[in-house]
């Protein structure tokens, strides 16, 4: 057989289709970002700015983390050494641990090397713990939420994107006795848009169902501590399984659940993706733990990333493109088509210095391509400006005009 025919025929594929996925090797520079080195093929380095990372306020690169991290490498080392069952377990680990529980309102939490891992390892251990679960997953989830639930062998039913009416009457053909599970995200990072938070728990609570939300888009960006959108909405007691990120707002790595103290030690007692990983190192550990710290007693970032998304979203409208906008953080202009995604992606990068990664199938579905900005407190007015002015050159040039990326 020849293995290597297939391998060609599905990378092709990718290539014909426009989609593609090319890395583009940049190097964070500490104190100057968003701005990076971008390593081109051809070996030569160019400043870029970096117009698509999730380090959404900053705090990769704040002075309190960085002092947190380095104090914590220099009194233990690189690494933790092993599972959080064999010697892998820090008091820099039981100390986040805390800090998230408190963060969400929650007795416990439970850390995993990220959140992809967390959603997959908790979502998929759920069926083992109750006999016969029921999960009723948004139709946009994230692929780790999708993974785990099907992971989980069990009965999945799919409810219309944020829509709490179909959610209804999926769950009234649903027996009482029935264990039942809704999964949904409190912020959908690709369109930005919010969860009907309160109406999707009325519903969950009606039918005798709990709840799991993904709050991975807007923890530390949300609430007067960071706690995300069910803080916000003084909605956190009523949600009974929390899922997060310390890879995003909060600037490290990592992931996490925060829930009741029973559902944290069931999932950390039955979950292989828990129980057989290598904890996270506890500089890093110790890095998350200062950065939840000081987003909780500090707003200012908050508040600077919202303004700063609002000014782009404002500058951008004025140029006639086609924005998605829900309120959110979150900036994407709408394409439609994988190949000229691309080639605005490359041509921002080549001509102007400005990196944004063009967003295809299949974390998006076909003809919705698009570029998805995300602004930060960091980018500053004269990086702004640039990307204003390129939009605007670009978007009226190469056959790419307005009516053509707007049918």
């Amino acid at each position: 057989m020849n293995y290597e025919h297939h391998f060609d025929a599905a990378l092709q594929r990718l290539h014909d289709e426009g989609r593609y996925r090319t890395f583009i090797d940049i190097a964070r520079q500490q104190g100057q970002f968003p701005n990076a080195v971008w390593h081109e093929p051809s070996g030569q380095e160019r400043p870029v700015t970096v117009w698509c990372g999730n380090d959404y306020l900053g705090m990769g690169q704040h002075p309190v983390v960085l002092a947190a991290m380095h104090d914590a490498l220099d009194a233990t080392g690189a690494g933790s050494g092993g599972t959080r069952n064999i010697s892998g377990t820090t008091v820099y680990h039981k100390a986040l641990e805390s800090e998230l529980a408190d963060l969400h309102g929650k007795p416990s939490a439970l850390l995993f090397t990220s959140a992809y891992v967390a959603n997959d390892a908790t979502l998929s251990t759920l069926a083992q713990l109750l006999p016969g679960l029921v999960i009723l997953s948004d139709a946009l989830n994230h692929a780790s939420m999708i993974e785990g639930i099907r992971r989980m062998g069990g009965e999945k039913r799919i409810f219309r994107h944020n829509d709490p009416e179909h959610l209804a009457e999926l769950l009234k053909d649903i027996p009482d006795e029935t264990p039942k599970l809704v999964a949904f995200e409190s912020l959908y990072s690709m369109d930005g848009d919010f969860a009907p938070l309160e109406r999707m728990l009325d519903v969950a609570q009606a039918y005798g169902a709990m709840t799991y939300v993904d709050e991975v888009h807007a923890v530390g960006l949300y609430g007067p501590r960071g706690g995300g959108v069910a803080e916000r909405a003084g909605l956190a007691d009523r949600i009974d399984v929390v899922n997060g990120t310390l890879a995003k707002a909060f600037g490290v790595a990592g992931g996490y659940i925060a829930a009741n103290e029973n559902i944290c030690d069931a999932i950390r007692s039955y979950a292989p993706g828990f129980i057989f990983t290598t904890s996270l190192p506890p500089a890093v550990a110790a890095g998350a733990l200062a950065s939840v710290r000081h987003l909780k007693s500090d707003d200012t970032l908050r508040r600077h990333h919202q303004q700063q998304a609002a000014a782009l979203k404002l500058r951008l409208k004025g140029l006639g493109l086609p924005l998605i906008d829900h309120g959110s953080h979150i900036v994407p202009v709408h394409v439609g088509d994988p190949v000229k995604c691309k080639m605005l992606s490359d041509r921002l990068l080549e001509h102007h210095g400005i990196y944004v990664q063009p967003i295809n199938f299949p974390t998006v579905p076909r003809g919705t391509e698009r570029l998805r900005f995300t602004p930060s407190p960091v980018h500053g007015p004269r990086e702004m400006d640039a990307l204003v002015t390129a939009m605007d050159d670009l978007w009226s040039q190469c056959a790419l005009n307005r009516a053509e990326l707007s049918a």
